[in-house]
Protein backbone atom coordinates (compact mmCIF):
# COMPACT_ATOMS: atom_id res chain seq x y z
CA UNK A 1 0.00 0.00 0.00
CA UNK A 2 1.24 3.48 -0.86
CA UNK A 3 1.96 6.01 1.84
CA UNK A 4 0.30 9.40 1.76
CA UNK A 5 3.63 10.97 0.85
CA UNK A 6 3.88 8.86 -2.34
CA UNK A 7 0.50 10.07 -3.57
CA UNK A 8 1.96 13.30 -4.90
CA UNK A 9 2.49 14.15 -8.56
CA UNK A 10 5.66 16.15 -9.24
CA UNK A 11 4.57 18.48 -12.05
CA UNK A 12 6.93 20.72 -14.00
CA UNK A 13 5.62 24.21 -14.72
CA UNK A 14 7.54 26.09 -17.45
CA UNK A 15 9.42 29.20 -16.37
CA UNK A 16 10.20 32.06 -18.72
CA UNK A 17 8.11 32.99 -21.75
CA UNK A 18 5.35 30.40 -21.12
CA UNK A 19 5.02 31.21 -17.42
CA UNK A 20 2.30 33.84 -17.45
CA UNK A 21 0.19 32.02 -20.04
CA UNK A 22 0.51 28.74 -18.11
CA UNK A 23 -0.62 30.31 -14.84
CA UNK A 24 -3.62 31.84 -16.61
CA UNK A 25 -4.49 28.50 -18.22
CA UNK A 26 -4.37 26.67 -14.87
CA UNK A 27 -6.66 29.34 -13.40
CA UNK A 28 -9.22 28.76 -16.16
CA UNK A 29 -8.92 25.02 -15.55
CA UNK A 30 -9.89 25.55 -11.91
CA UNK A 31 -6.49 25.52 -10.18
CA UNK A 32 -5.13 28.30 -7.98
CA UNK A 33 -1.46 28.25 -8.99
CA UNK A 34 0.62 30.92 -7.28
CA UNK A 35 2.85 33.26 -9.29
CA UNK A 36 5.79 31.02 -10.10
CA UNK A 37 7.96 34.04 -10.93
CA UNK A 38 8.65 34.37 -7.24
CA UNK A 39 9.61 30.78 -6.49
CA UNK A 40 10.84 27.58 -8.09
CA UNK A 41 8.31 25.81 -5.86
CA UNK A 42 5.00 27.62 -6.50
CA UNK A 43 1.94 26.66 -4.46
CA UNK A 44 -1.21 25.06 -5.85
CA UNK A 45 -4.56 24.36 -4.20
CA UNK A 46 -4.24 20.60 -4.68
CA UNK A 47 -2.37 18.62 -2.03
CA UNK A 48 -1.73 15.82 -4.53
CA UNK A 49 0.27 18.04 -6.91
CA UNK A 50 3.76 19.41 -6.22
CA UNK A 51 4.51 22.04 -8.88
CA UNK A 52 8.16 22.75 -9.69
CA UNK A 53 9.09 25.67 -11.91
CA UNK A 54 11.79 24.92 -14.51
CA UNK A 55 12.87 26.22 -17.91
CA UNK A 56 11.00 24.57 -20.78
CA UNK A 57 14.37 23.78 -22.39
CA UNK A 58 15.26 21.32 -19.61
CA UNK A 59 11.80 20.06 -18.71
CA UNK A 60 11.89 17.03 -21.00
CA UNK A 61 15.17 15.73 -19.59
CA UNK A 62 13.93 15.94 -15.99
CA UNK A 63 10.67 14.19 -16.91
CA UNK A 64 12.49 11.54 -18.91
CA UNK A 65 14.92 10.89 -16.03
CA UNK A 66 12.10 10.60 -13.48
CA UNK A 67 13.04 13.70 -11.49
CA UNK A 68 9.56 14.92 -12.43
CA UNK A 69 6.47 12.78 -13.05
CA UNK A 70 5.06 15.12 -15.68
CA UNK A 71 5.65 18.55 -17.13
CA UNK A 72 4.72 21.13 -19.73
CA UNK A 73 7.17 21.98 -22.48
CA UNK A 74 7.37 22.57 -26.21
CA UNK A 75 7.62 19.99 -28.96
CA UNK A 76 10.78 21.82 -30.05
CA UNK A 77 12.61 21.02 -26.82
CA UNK A 78 11.32 17.43 -26.74
CA UNK A 79 12.86 17.02 -30.20
CA UNK A 80 16.04 18.95 -29.42
CA UNK A 81 16.81 16.86 -26.33
CA UNK A 82 15.56 13.57 -27.85
CA UNK A 83 13.44 13.03 -24.74
CA UNK A 84 12.17 9.54 -23.95
CA UNK A 85 8.77 10.55 -22.56
CA UNK A 86 5.05 9.98 -23.03
CA UNK A 87 3.38 12.82 -24.93
CA UNK A 88 0.03 12.96 -23.14
CA UNK A 89 -1.61 15.72 -25.16
CA UNK A 90 -1.05 18.84 -27.20
CA UNK A 91 -1.94 22.10 -25.49
CA UNK A 92 -2.67 24.77 -28.11
CA UNK A 93 -1.39 27.80 -26.27
CA UNK A 94 1.83 29.81 -26.24
CA UNK A 95 3.18 32.98 -24.67
CA UNK A 96 1.28 35.42 -26.89
CA UNK A 97 -1.26 33.57 -29.02
CA UNK A 98 -2.92 30.20 -29.53
CA UNK A 99 -0.92 29.73 -32.73
CA UNK A 100 1.98 27.29 -33.03
CA UNK A 101 5.44 28.77 -32.57
CA UNK A 102 7.95 28.42 -35.41
CA UNK A 103 11.71 28.14 -35.42
CA UNK A 104 12.73 29.92 -38.60
CA UNK A 105 15.92 30.40 -40.56
CA UNK A 106 16.40 34.15 -40.99
CA UNK A 107 18.94 36.58 -42.42
CA UNK A 108 19.26 40.39 -42.46
CA UNK A 109 17.20 42.14 -45.12
CA UNK A 110 20.40 43.40 -46.75
CA UNK A 111 21.95 39.90 -46.98
CA UNK A 112 22.70 38.42 -50.40
CA UNK A 113 21.44 35.04 -49.14
CA UNK A 114 18.15 34.12 -50.86
CA UNK A 115 17.82 30.42 -50.01
CA UNK A 116 19.24 28.00 -47.42
CA UNK A 117 21.73 26.57 -49.94
CA UNK A 118 23.38 30.00 -50.19
CA UNK A 119 24.58 29.57 -46.58
CA UNK A 120 27.03 26.76 -47.50
CA UNK A 121 30.33 27.34 -45.70
CA UNK A 122 28.75 29.89 -43.37
CA UNK A 123 27.89 30.13 -39.66
CA UNK A 124 24.38 29.89 -38.18
CA UNK A 125 23.61 30.87 -34.58
CA UNK A 126 20.74 29.36 -32.59
CA UNK A 127 19.67 27.97 -29.24
CA UNK A 128 18.12 24.96 -31.00
CA UNK A 129 21.41 23.47 -32.17
CA UNK A 130 20.45 19.81 -32.59
CA UNK A 131 17.33 20.47 -34.66
CA UNK A 132 19.16 23.04 -36.82
CA UNK A 133 22.05 20.64 -37.49
CA UNK A 134 19.60 17.93 -38.53
CA UNK A 135 17.81 20.39 -40.86
CA UNK A 136 21.02 21.33 -42.70
CA UNK A 137 22.24 17.72 -42.77
CA UNK A 138 19.01 16.57 -44.42
CA UNK A 139 19.46 19.28 -47.06
CA UNK A 140 23.16 18.36 -47.43
CA UNK A 141 24.21 21.95 -46.72
CA UNK A 142 27.61 22.30 -45.03
CA UNK A 143 27.29 25.01 -42.36
CA UNK A 144 28.64 25.51 -38.85
CA UNK A 145 25.83 25.69 -36.29
CA UNK A 146 26.83 27.57 -33.13
CA UNK A 147 24.94 27.76 -29.83
CA UNK A 148 23.58 31.20 -28.99
CA UNK A 149 22.94 32.29 -25.41
CA UNK A 150 19.77 34.28 -26.17
CA UNK A 151 19.29 37.62 -27.98
CA UNK A 152 19.93 35.71 -31.19
CA UNK A 153 18.37 38.39 -33.42
CA UNK A 154 21.19 40.77 -32.47
CA UNK A 155 23.74 38.25 -33.74
CA UNK A 156 22.19 37.99 -37.19
CA UNK A 157 24.68 40.55 -38.51
CA UNK A 158 27.65 38.90 -36.78
CA UNK A 159 27.09 35.50 -38.43
CA UNK A 160 25.56 34.45 -41.73
CA UNK A 161 22.10 33.49 -40.44
CA UNK A 162 20.13 32.63 -37.31
CA UNK A 163 17.50 30.07 -36.37
CA UNK A 164 15.10 31.81 -34.01
CA UNK A 165 11.71 31.21 -32.40
CA UNK A 166 8.79 33.35 -33.51
CA UNK A 167 5.03 33.43 -33.07
CA UNK A 168 4.04 36.53 -35.00
CA UNK A 169 7.27 37.52 -36.76
CA UNK A 170 7.09 41.02 -35.27
CA UNK A 171 10.47 40.81 -33.51
CA UNK A 172 12.16 39.63 -36.69
CA UNK A 173 10.63 42.48 -38.67
CA UNK A 174 11.64 44.97 -35.99
CA UNK A 175 15.23 43.78 -36.38
CA UNK A 176 15.04 44.02 -40.18
CA UNK A 177 15.32 40.28 -40.68
CA UNK A 178 13.62 38.12 -43.30
CA UNK A 179 12.65 34.47 -43.11
CA UNK A 180 14.17 31.96 -45.52
CA UNK A 181 12.50 28.81 -44.23
CA UNK A 182 10.70 27.20 -41.28
CA UNK A 183 12.87 24.68 -39.44
CA UNK A 184 10.28 23.22 -37.07
CA UNK A 185 6.72 24.04 -35.95
CA UNK A 186 6.21 23.63 -32.22
CA UNK A 187 3.23 23.50 -29.90
CA UNK A 188 3.11 23.07 -26.15
CA UNK A 189 2.80 19.52 -24.84
CA UNK A 190 1.94 17.84 -21.55
CA UNK A 191 4.49 15.05 -21.14
CA UNK A 192 4.85 12.23 -18.61
CA UNK A 193 7.60 10.00 -17.31
CA UNK A 194 7.16 6.43 -18.55
CA UNK A 195 7.30 4.90 -15.06
CA UNK A 196 4.90 7.49 -13.67
CA UNK A 197 2.51 6.67 -16.53
CA UNK A 198 2.40 3.07 -15.31
CA UNK A 199 1.47 4.17 -11.78
CA UNK A 200 -2.33 4.17 -11.42
CA UNK A 201 -2.51 7.19 -9.12
CA UNK A 202 -0.09 9.32 -11.14
CA UNK A 203 -1.58 8.39 -14.49
CA UNK A 204 -5.09 9.28 -13.37
CA UNK A 205 -3.81 12.58 -11.96
CA UNK A 206 -1.99 13.41 -15.19
CA UNK A 207 -5.03 12.48 -17.27
CA UNK A 208 -7.24 14.68 -15.06
CA UNK A 209 -4.91 17.63 -15.58
CA UNK A 210 -4.88 16.93 -19.32
CA UNK A 211 -8.69 16.92 -19.53
CA UNK A 212 -9.04 20.15 -17.55
CA UNK A 213 -6.30 22.06 -19.40
CA UNK A 214 -7.62 21.03 -22.82
CA UNK A 215 -11.14 22.01 -21.75
CA UNK A 216 -9.89 25.42 -20.64
CA UNK A 217 -8.15 25.94 -23.99
CA UNK A 218 -11.26 24.87 -25.89
CA UNK A 219 -13.37 27.37 -23.94
CA UNK A 220 -11.14 30.36 -24.72
CA UNK A 221 -12.61 30.85 -28.19
CA UNK A 222 -16.24 30.16 -27.30
CA UNK A 223 -19.16 31.76 -25.48
CA UNK A 224 -22.46 30.45 -24.22
CA UNK A 225 -25.64 31.90 -25.71
CA UNK A 226 -29.15 31.72 -24.20
CA UNK A 227 -32.41 33.18 -25.47
CA UNK A 228 -36.17 32.86 -25.40
CA UNK A 229 -38.12 32.41 -28.63
CA UNK A 230 -41.78 32.26 -29.56
CA UNK A 231 -42.44 28.79 -30.90
CA UNK A 232 -43.81 30.40 -34.05
CA UNK A 233 -40.34 31.92 -34.64
CA UNK A 234 -38.35 28.86 -33.56
CA UNK A 235 -37.52 27.52 -37.03
CA UNK A 236 -36.37 30.95 -38.23
CA UNK A 237 -34.07 31.37 -35.21
CA UNK A 238 -32.63 27.85 -35.46
CA UNK A 239 -31.74 28.43 -39.13
CA UNK A 240 -29.57 31.39 -38.10
CA UNK A 241 -27.54 29.37 -35.61
CA UNK A 242 -24.41 27.61 -36.97
CA UNK A 243 -25.42 24.38 -38.69
CA UNK A 244 -22.72 22.31 -36.99
CA UNK A 245 -24.02 23.21 -33.53
CA UNK A 246 -26.83 21.33 -31.83
CA UNK A 247 -28.66 23.74 -29.52
CA UNK A 248 -30.65 22.66 -26.51
CA UNK A 249 -34.31 23.63 -26.90
CA UNK A 250 -36.46 23.56 -23.76
CA UNK A 251 -40.10 24.34 -23.11
CA UNK A 252 -40.97 27.25 -20.81
CA UNK A 253 -43.86 27.73 -18.40
CA UNK A 254 -45.48 29.83 -21.12
CA UNK A 255 -46.41 27.17 -23.68
CA UNK A 256 -45.99 29.69 -26.50
CA UNK A 257 -42.24 30.09 -25.82
CA UNK A 258 -39.11 27.93 -25.86
CA UNK A 259 -35.63 28.50 -24.46
CA UNK A 260 -32.52 27.91 -26.58
CA UNK A 261 -29.05 27.28 -25.14
CA UNK A 262 -26.02 26.87 -27.40
CA UNK A 263 -22.22 27.28 -27.42
CA UNK A 264 -20.80 29.31 -30.31
CA UNK A 265 -17.45 30.69 -31.47
CA UNK A 266 -16.93 34.09 -29.89
CA UNK A 267 -15.84 35.57 -33.22
CA UNK A 268 -19.36 35.14 -34.67
CA UNK A 269 -21.26 36.39 -31.61
CA UNK A 270 -21.19 40.03 -32.70
CA UNK A 271 -22.91 39.32 -36.02
CA UNK A 272 -25.17 36.57 -34.70
CA UNK A 273 -26.88 38.35 -31.80
CA UNK A 274 -28.49 41.18 -33.85
CA UNK A 275 -29.67 38.63 -36.44
CA UNK A 276 -31.26 36.52 -33.71
CA UNK A 277 -32.97 39.58 -32.27
CA UNK A 278 -34.45 40.45 -35.66
CA UNK A 279 -35.62 36.85 -36.12
CA UNK A 280 -37.67 37.07 -32.92
CA UNK A 281 -35.33 35.99 -30.10
CA UNK A 282 -35.62 37.86 -26.78
CA UNK A 283 -33.92 37.74 -23.40
CA UNK A 284 -30.62 37.04 -25.19
CA UNK A 285 -27.73 36.38 -22.81
CA UNK A 286 -24.11 35.67 -23.71
CA UNK A 287 -21.66 34.43 -21.10
CA UNK A 288 -17.99 33.38 -20.94
CA UNK A 289 -16.97 29.76 -20.48
CA UNK A 290 -14.19 28.38 -18.31
CA UNK A 291 -14.13 24.85 -19.71
CA UNK A 292 -15.63 22.98 -22.65
CA UNK A 293 -15.30 19.19 -22.48
CA UNK A 294 -16.29 17.07 -25.47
Amino acid sequence: MKTKQENVLKLGIPAGSLQKATNALFARAGFDLSDSKRSYLPAIDDAEIQPICLRAQEMGRYVGDGVLDAGITGYDWITENDCDVIEVCELAYSKATSNPARWVLAVPNESDVQKPEDLAGGIVATELVGVAKKYFAEKNIDVKVEFSWGATEVKARLVDAIVELTETGSSLRANNLRILDTIIVSTTRLIANKDAWQDDFKREKIENISILLQAAIEARSKVGLKMNVKKADLDAVLKILPAEKSPTVSSLADANYAAIDVIIEDKIERALVPALKRAGASGIITYPLNKVIH
